[in-house]
Parts: C-alpha cells; structure tokens; sequence
C-alpha cells in the first residue's frame, strides 16, 4: 500500500503561480510514477502531468504545457508541481496520484493505483 498526501493549494488570482507538493511513503518512492490529475466541478478528472523513476521522461496535458512543471526528489519522497501563469480554467482539485508499474509514464486515471485526497486550487479572475 502506498500513502499520498498533497499539499500546496489555495487561491490565487490570473498570472500568478502555486506550488503543490506530494509525499508518498510505503513502497521505495524511487519505484513510483508518479502523476498529477485535476478534476473541476462537473467534470470527469483531466491527467495534468505525470514524471517517470528517475525523472528522464515527463509528460504534460495539452493544456498546461509551457505553464507547468512537474519535477522530483527521490532523496525525499516528493514530486512537486510548479504551476505558473495560472488561469481560471485551472481552478480545480489537484490530485497526486503513485503507481508500481512498468508504464514509464502514465497519462490516464487507469494507469495509477494509489491516489492522495486532493487540494483545492483556485484562480480568480
């Protein structure tokens, strides 16, 4: 069993930039993918960026390329999630998501197994 947790959310208004962090602990993290999702009220949960092992591969959804980075540190258990000129079409809850696979990167909901319970990012505008 893996244990997520995010942190890192609140409100920020258009342009501005927050940082999300997530731990995850009970398997040896640099075996993880591990991914970030966001889901908006009333809408099914969109892949925002997912990081492989050893950080060689990252993938980003269309709509946050060039916004977003998704990095991490192994030594530490974390990945993090730099978001940058944010809009209010990102306002949503961010979720971090683990998986123990042999995909290097995954981009969908189906791909990870273990999922932390949210955080909640809004951009006023």
């Amino acid at each position: 069993q893996v244990h997520v947790v995010e942190s890192g959310g609140g409100l920020v208004q258009t342009g501005g930039s927050l940082s999300l962090s997530c731990a995850a602990s009970g398997r040896p993290f640099d075996t993880l993918l591990m991914g970030w999702f966001r889901q908006a009220p009333g809408k099914e949960r969109e892949f925002v960026a997912a990081i492989s092992w050893t950080s060689r591969t990252t993938r980003y959804g269309d709509s946050v390329k060039g916004r977003f980075t998704i990095s991490r540190d192994n030594a530490k258990n974390t990945v993090l999630l730099q978001m940058n000129s944010l809009k209010p079409d990102d306002t949503g809850v961010y979720y971090c998501a683990a998986a123990q696979t042999t995909v290097e990167v995954g981009v969908t909901v189906s791909d990870y197994d273990y999922w932390g319970q949210g955080t909640q990012v809004t951009v006023s505008s």
